[in-house]
């Protein structure tokens, strides 16, 4: 979950005619043995990183020269649903290799769009790889990824604000509230923002009250349990308590505009902030910026696993050169050089070792987060249940409705959602 920065839908749709696979051209030359043909590659990350992952994937020929590389950049808005008008036809317009989000591998090998990638060249080192992170690859007990990068939320905070109200970086939401009155009467800042406008906000919540939007084993819904009731009542506690402001409309915005100002002086957000934040008067000095792990609610600590793996189009005419494309692009030395060219978290853990990743300021700040991170549960539906999180949030934040009957609507949507879970 980051917010990307689209490209134009024209572009967008020029691009995915242009580079439809599945031409003769693009086969294997089998006779010879070496890899040949194109590989097309979906690349959804945003403005300020398609430039290097072009030229990194392009730089896949240094190995295989016989193969082309076709980089599409596909805007991250649009991609899951373009992959999927595409996939069906099984050759015709489906790019061989896609940058997928976590939740999406899921969804795409249910629906069969997917090739397992098992006992393929595209795994290499597979303990190499954060749990967390290979976990997001997994459906029904075989690999459709190989994850890439990795990313999860955590605290961000205005060292010069906290360090003026004489207050300690907060580790729990009752130290938040602790330290609001502190922080408003010596500096006028509000403590914190708090994005009510987004579902995957919600999570930090539900999992400091120690609870999961569903028990995935045991094919039970859960987020209508006590913790979830105590997830949306904290959440309109700080609010309440005048701890956090929200809005419940435009919270990337808005908040980056509170933080960056000082007019809040912390907020929760993902390393894809890290650059705009910096951008923000408050932080001219950068070493002003300090990021920590999300604060624990009454029972747990953690944020969400989010990031990017690499996925296999199953109609591919192209499989083992997309294989080999995606074991080099999830390799250690791409890892390394897209952490040391885009400041991105590594999912390998050997990458976190060397010295220029180890000392990347990025890592520094969200290594901590990255190891406390929660798995989401990885189902096909995955991306269905941020929806009625979204409308209970609302209603909560907005006074409409109870913390109580806002989890309940939440599970009664679930329930609807995965007809055979409990």
């Amino acid at each position: 979950m980051r917010r990307g920065i689209g490209i134009t839908a024209l572009v967008a749709a020029l691009a995915l005619t242009a580079t439809a696979c599945g031409s003769d051209d693009d086969k294997q030359d089998k006779g010879s043995g070496e890899l040949s043909g194109t590989v097309t590659f979906w690349d959804t990350s945003n403005d300020a990183e398609k430039a290097v992952y072009k030229k990194i994937a392009e730089d896949f020929t240094k190995l295989h020269p016989k193969v082309k590389v076709k980089h599409v950049s596909v805007d991250f808005g649009e991609a899951n649903n373009k992959f999927k008008n595409a996939a069906p036809g099984k050759g015709g317009g489906a790019p061989d290799v896609m940058r997928t989000e976590v939740a999406w591998v899921a969804d795409f090998a249910n629906l069969d769009y997917l090739a397992p990638l098992d006992g393929t060249p595209a795994i290499e080192n597979q303990d190499d790889y954060l749990p967390t992170a290979w976990g997001s690859t997994q459906f029904n007990g075989k690999t459709y990824a190989v994850p890439q990068v990795t990313d999860t939320l955590a605290l961000f905070y205005n060292k010069k604000i906290l360090k003026e109200a004489g207050v300690e970086v907060p580790q729990s939401l009752e130290d938040v509230k602790k330290s609001a009155k502190k922080i408003k009467d010596k500096t006028g800042a509000t403590a914190l923002y708090l994005r009510g406008d987004d579902p995957y906000w919600f999570l930090p919540y539900l999992y400091g009250e120690g609870g999961d939007m569903l028990d995935a084993d045991a094919k039970k819904v859960t987020i209508d349990e006590e913790a979830g009731v105590k997830a949306f009542a904290a959440m309109k506690d700080l609010v309440d308590s005048k701890a956090a402001l929200t809005d419940l409309t435009d919270g990337w915005d808005n908040g980056q505009t509170a933080f960056k100002n000082g007019d809040v002086a912390m907020m929760i957000n993902g390393p894809w902030a890290i650059e705009d934040s910096l951008s923000g008067k408050e932080f001219k000095d950068k070493g002003n910026l300090g990021v920590a792990a999300v604060p624990a609610g009454s029972k747990a600590q953690g944020a969400p696993q989010g990031g990017w793996n690499l996925s296999v189009y199953a109609g591919s005419r192209n499989l083992d050169a997309s294989y080999e494309f995606v074991k080099y692009m999830s390799s250690p030395e791409v890892q390394q050089r897209t952490t040391e060219e885009l400041s991105l978290l590594p999912t390998r853990a050997s990458v976190y070792d060397v010295d220029s990743v180890k000392n990347n300021e990025m890592v520094q700040f969200f290594k901590p987060a990255v190891d406390k991170a929660v798995e989401r549960p990885w189902i096909a539906e995955g991306n269905s249940l941020f929806e009625p999180i979204k409308v209970s949030q609302h209603e909560v934040l907005a006074g409409t409705t109870s913390p109580k009957d806002a989890a309940k609507k939440a599970g009664d949507a679930y329930r609807k959602i995965l007809k055979d879970w409990k």
